[in-house]
C-alpha cells in the first residue's frame, strides 16, 4: 500500500500537462479525479515518511489529476464502470467481513475505490473465470532508485524478483505483507495476490484491522491513510468512493474496462495502450506502487529539504534514521493469557535524541493466534522520548515462537525491529487422583473410570493438555499391547491428550481391556512437571465356588 507521494514533487508546467492527459485517460474511464489542486495550479504531491500499517514498506512517486469531476456538476463524467467479476469480488468480500467483523461495516465501495486506484479494477478486468489476472500486475522493482529501497523477501515466489520486492497484484500487496494479512476469497484453496478475490478480502481485513468502524468517519479515514500515507491518496479514494456510491455502477464484461495509459506499473513500452494494462495504483499495502497517471521523466524532487518539519503531519516526516529496542527483546506468555509485557521501541535521530509523534506499526509475524486484541498489527505513535510499546497482546491457543515486527519508515528507508515471543503451554506441577488402580476383564471394557485433578502451586490449573500414555514400564516406554482407549473411529489408541476444565478436573474416557490378562500401567503427564500412575489391572472374573453335595 504506500505509495507516499513523491516527498515535496513540484511538478512542471510540462508535467501538470501531463497529469492532465492523465485525467483524460481517467475520465475515459468514468474515473472521478481528486480535490482541486495546489495553490497556482501546480501539481504537488508528496511523501510521507511513516510506516506502512501492512508491514511491508516505503514510497512510490505518483500523479494524481489535477481537476476532479464534481458529483454535482450534471455534465461532470461521473458513471462508473467496473468489470463483473472485479465487482463480484468486491461485494464478496464486504460480505465475509460482515459476518467475520460485523462491527468494521466495510463497504465494497471502498474497496472498489482503492481497486479503481491501484490496478484500475486489475487492468480493466482481465481476470479468468476464477478471478486470477491473465498475467502478474508488479511494480517496478524497489531498488532505492527514486522508489523504496526493499531487498527481496519472498525469494522471488510473488513478484518473480530475488534481489528486490515489488508490488503484487490488483490490490497491490508487497510480499512480506502478503505474507501477513493473505486470504482464499474464492474458496480454491490458494492464496494469490493476483487473484482479485483473494486479494479484495485481504485488503478487507487489512482495512478493519485495529478494530476500525468505517461506519464512523476518522476510523474511515484512518483505514484509508493506513493504505497510504497520503491527503492526496485519501481524497482520491474518497473520490472514487462516493462516485460508487452515489453515480452508480455500470457492471462491464471481463475485459473491457477502461484504463489510462502511460501506467507506471509498465516496465516494458505498452504496445497497445488503448487495450492493455491498468491503473497503476498508488497505495500498496506493505510498500507503494506508482499511480494511474503520466510522469515527466524531467521532474526532480525539491533537493531544499523542509525546514519545519511537523510530525503530525502524514506529509511531513520526523528525522528519524534509527527504531531502536528500548527494553526487553523477548517476550513469554501461557495459553490464553496476557503477555505481561509488550515490546517497546525508540525512534531517534542521528545524535539519539528521540523524535516525538512518529507512527510505528506493531505486527505479528509467524503461525499464531496471538493477536493485539483480535488483530495481527496496531499502530501506536511515538512520546515525547520517543518511545512507542505495542498494545496488550494476548496469547492464544496455539504454542510456539513467533516475531513481533515494529516498523516505520525515514525517507526511502525502512526502519524495522523484531522481538522475540512464545507462547508456551499450560502448566501444571501435579496430578492427583482419588483413584489409584482400575480393574476390567479380558475383552471387556473397564466398568471403572477415575478423575484426573490438576494444580499449579497448589491451585486448580484449568486447560491444561494431559498426555495419556499406556506405558509398559517405569521408564515409561509406550505400550503396544493390553488396555487400550478407543478414537473417534472405534480404532484402539494407546495414548491420547486429555483438558482439564475449569476446575482443573478431567475424567478418564472408556478403557478396554484386551484378551491378555495382567497388570499395566497408564501414565498421565502435564507441561511443567505434573505426573499420575495409575495401575490397570486385567483379570478374569472368578468362578463361583462349587455347591456342596447335599447327599451324605
Amino acid at each position: 500500500m504506500r505509495a507516499l507521494f513523491g516527498k515535496r514533487m513540484r511538478r512542471t508546467t510540462a508535467a501538470a500537462a501531463v497529469a492532465a492527459a492523465a485525467f483524460a485517460a481517467l475520465s475515459a474511464s468514468q474515473a472521478p479525479g481528486v480535490t482541486d489542486a495546489p495553490s497556482g495550479g501546480r501539481q504537488t504531491t508528496e511523501t510521507a515518511d511513516v510506516p506502512d500499517t501492512a508491514g511491508g514498506d516505503d514510497s512510490y512517486f505518483t500523479d494524481i489529476p489535477l481537476s476532479p469531476p464534481d458529483l454535482n456538476d450534471p455534465d461532470a463524467p461521473t458513471n462508473s464502470g467496473i468489470p463483473k467479476t472485479v465487482l463480484d469480488a468486491y461485494m464478496k468480500a464486504e460480505t465475509a467481513l460482515r459476518g467475520d467483523n460485523p462491527g468494521c461495516n466495510l463497504p465494497w465501495q471502498l474497496l472498489a475505490a482503492i481497486g479503481q486506484v491501484e490496478s484500475g479494477h486489475a487492468r480493466g478486468g482481465k481476470v479468468d473465470a476464477n478471478g486470477t489476472t491473465s498475467s502478474p500486475i508488479l511494480g517496478p522493482p524497489l531498488n532505492g532508485e527514486g522508489f523504496a529501497k526493499i531487498t527481496d523477501t519472498d525469494g522471488g515466489a510473488y513478484d518473480g524478483d530475488t534481489t528486490h520486492d515489488r508490488a503484487v497484484g490488483p490490490m497491490q500487496f508487497i510480499p512480506s505483507t502478503w505474507e501477513t494479512w493473505s486470504q482464499d476469497g474464492n474458496g480454491d484453496g490458494k492464496k494469490d495476490p493476483n487473484n482479485v478475490y483473494d486479494a479484495a478480502l485481504a485488503a478487507g481485513k487489512y482495512l478493519c484491522a485495529n478494530n476500525r468502524d468505517l461506519s464512523k468517519a476518522k476510523d474511515l479515514r484512518q483505514a484509508i491513510l493506513s493504505y497510504n500515507r497520503s491527503t492526496d491518496y485519501l481524497n482520491l479514494v474518497l473520490k472514487w468512493m462516493e462516485t460508487f456510491k452515489k453515480g452508480g455502477v455500470d457492471t462491464l464484461p471481463d475485459g473491457t474496462g477502461p484504463m489510462p495509459d502511460n501506467r507506471n506499473d509498465d516496465t516494458t513500452p505498452d504496445p497497445d495502450p488503448d487495450t492493455d494494462g491498468g491503473n497503476g495504483g498508488t497505495g500498496n499495502p506493505g510498500g507503494g506502487k506508482p499511480g494511474g497517471g503520466a510522469t515527466d521523466p524531467g521532474d526532480k524532487p525539491d533537493p531544499k529539504p523542509d525546514p519545519d518539519p511537523d510530525p503530525e503531519d502524514p506529509d511531513d516526516p520526523a528525522p528519524v534514521t534509527e527504531l531502536a529496542k528500548a527494553g526487553a527483546a523477548s517476550f513469554t506468555a501461557t495459553e490464553g493469557s496476557a503477555f505481561a509485557d509488550t515490546p517497546t521501541v525508540k525512534a531517534a535521530t542521528a545524535s539519539g535524541a528521540g523524535v516525538g509523534k512518529v507512527l510505528v506499526r506493531f505486527t505479528i509475524v509467524g503461525d499464531t493466534d496471538a493477536s493485539f486484541g483480535g488483530s495481527k498489527s496496531a499502530e501506536v505513535r511515538t512520546g515525547a522520548d520517543g518511545q512507542a510499546s505495542a498494545p496488550a497482546l494476548q496469547a492464544g491457543e496455539k504454542t510456539g515462537e513467533f516475531t513481533i515486527r515494529a516498523t516505520t519508515t525515514a525517507g526511502s528507508r525502512v526502519l524495522t525491529t523484531d522481538f522475540s515471543a512464545t507462547v508456551t503451554a499450560r502448566q501444571a506441577d501435579a496430578l492427583t487422583s482419588a483413584t489409584a488402580t482400575l480393574t476390567g476383564a479380558p475383552g471387556a471394557a473397564f466398568t471403572e473410570t477415575a478423575e484426573v485433578k490438576a494444580t499449579l502451586g497448589g491451585a486448580a490449573a484449568p486447560g491444561v493438555k494431559l498426555t495419556a500414555t499406556m506405558v509398559k514400564n517405569d521408564a515409561g516406554d509406550p505400550n503396544d499391547a493390553g488396555p487400550y482407549f478407543k478414537d473417534a473411529d472405534g480404532k484402539a489408541i494407546r495414548t491420547l491428550t486429555l483438558t482439564t476444565g475449569a476446575d482443573g478436573t478431567v475424567k478418564l474416557p472408556a478403557i478396554y481391556a484386551d484378551d491378555t490378562a495382567g497388570t499395566y500401567k497408564l501414565r498421565l503427564l502435564a507441561p511443567g512437571g505434573g505426573k499420575l500412575d495409575v495401575e490397570l489391572k486385567v483379570a478374569p472374573a472368578e468362578s463361583p465356588s462349587p455347591s456342596p453335595d447335599p447327599t451324605p
